[in-house]
């Protein structure tokens, strides 16, 4: 039997699972399937090279930029943050990584019946906490409820609108380029885990959750020549740079020695089985900038937290092959290609 025509008369390729599966939420291979094989298709929405963290558009005489997030964590409060504070400031990043300086959001709560009022007046006073430090305005929500087992306590929807200060996209990136990572990789995705699974290490690893905005607004009010930006969320660093070098056909040289991961999360990811490349972050983001600006954009980034451990980790040149890829070159000088994420390594951490 033939495959019914998508929406708008698109025909989208059919997908190569019959059942969502956990890993298609996880920001790695099965999540990019989904979203070019149906989603795209079916909204007629913007080419796959053209994906980035908020769409940009043009209304009247302004340029705007406009993002959505769900967050469904688990736990829902964890050393370093909770999901209110990681719900602003998700949204708030995804507006900064595409040039904008944010403005307004919304939040729609799905609650769960028999959830404690106090747990909700806590959320809902740390999104408001964390949106007077963004210097942004929740203006608009919703709020639903549904039975009891079915919502894990709550969920928080999101959309954020900004405006545009500059065109931050995959497309700029530039043979050349050098790869800038604002600090120390794995914090939020090990925090989490930790609190999910009562683990205990020696040292208290705490989320990386941070507002970004400030970081991209500074660097380009010094004048540096920022291309692309991308935070560094749901399948970590490696998934993030792999998008991006499949998105522009450009290959990415990384060398693993300047490539921070603080002890404690280097330790814990060895012990779980974890690689701290594809672990998630909520407080860091990289950035591709031509080589005449790296010392000035590691200046501007080394004197704002949470970017005091900024490095160069990085290169964009020409692709060898039919598209482009991510090499890493190791600490004893072995190559190897990092991928995007197979598979979930932790679901529910944003």
């Amino acid at each position: 039997m033939s495959e019914p025509d998508a929406p708008g008369g698109a025909c989208p390729l059919p997908l190569r699972h019959d059942h969502i599966e956990l890993a298609h939420g996880g920001g790695g291979r099965l999540t990019r399937d989904l979203v070019e094989r149906l989603f795209l298709p079916a909204f007629d929405a913007v080419a796959p090279r053209d994906l980035h963290d908020s769409a940009c558009f043009r209304a009247g005489d302004s340029e705007l930029a406009f993002t959505t997030d769900s967050y469904v964590v688990s736990p829902l409060f964890f050393p370093g943050g909770d999901i209110g504070t990681l719900a602003v400031y998700g949204t708030v990043n995804d507006l900064a990584m595409a040039g904008a300086e944010p403005f307004r959001l919304s939040a729609g709560f799905i609650l769960e019946e028999g959830l404690a009022v106090a747990m909700l007046e806590r959320v809902v006073h740390s999104m408001a906490a964390a949106a007077r430090a963004a210097d942004v305005k929740i203006v608009a929500g919703d709020t639903k409820v549904v039975e009891r087992g079915r919502c894990d306590g709550l969920y928080v929807n999101t959309a954020g609108i900004g405006l545009c200060r500059a065109r931050l996209a995959p497309g700029a990136i530039e043979v050349g380029d050098a790869i800038l990572l604002s600090g120390d990789l794995g914090r939020h995705g090990v925090a989490v885990l930790a609190q999910r699974e009562g683990l205990e290490f020696e040292t208290t690893i705490e989320s990386d959750c941070a507002n970004l905005a400030p970081l991209v607004r500074e660097l380009l009010r010094a004048g540096v020549s920022l291309h692309c930006a991308r935070d560094l969320t749901r399948g970590g660093f490696a998934t993030a740079l792999g998008e991006l070098s499949l998105a522009t056909g450009l290959d990415f040289e990384l060398d693993e020695a300047t490539i921070p991961v603080h002890a404690a999360v280097q330790a814990a990811c060895e012990l779980l089985g974890l690689d701290p490349l594809y672990v998630a972050n909520e407080g860091r983001f990289v950035a591709f900038v031509p080589e005449r600006d790296v010392m000035a954009a590691l200046d501007v980034l080394r004197r704002h937290s949470p970017a005091e451990a900024a490095s160069v980790v990085g290169r964009v040149v020409r692709s060898r092959g039919a598209r482009g890829q991510v090499s890493l070159r190791s600490r004893i000088g072995g190559i190897r290609l990092v991928d995007l994420l197979s598979g979930e390594q932790l679901p529910r951490i944003c």
